[in-house]
């Protein structure tokens, strides 16, 4: 699909707590920033000793929130993605 919901939702939890715990979120895709900073303060409570994200592909042109990158692969321009994984057909 080319657009989003809006809507995030948890179909699973996590089986065991987080807390104190070192947290390595990996996506492959950052955008609007949106799913990623919902994803994060929702992780953020569950007080980890340390929360770091690492996407492959960084779109910063399309960020409409505030969302800490530690490591990337790529930043790319504002243009649609298709590839392995991605959002093309499932």
């Amino acid at each position: 699909s080319t657009t989003s919901s809006g809507v995030v939702r948890f179909l699973k939890d996590l089986d065991e707590s987080i807390e104190g715990r070192n947290v390595l979120v990996v996506d492959d895709i950052i955008d609007t920033g949106l799913t990623l900073r919902y994803l994060l303060d929702n992780l953020s409570r569950r007080q980890p000793a340390a929360l770091k994200l690492c996407v492959l592909l960084d779109k910063p042109s399309r960020r409409k929130t505030e969302v800490p990158v530690h490591y990337r692969g790529f930043t790319i321009p504002d243009a649609f993605v298709v590839g392995y994984g991605l959002d093309c057909g499932g």
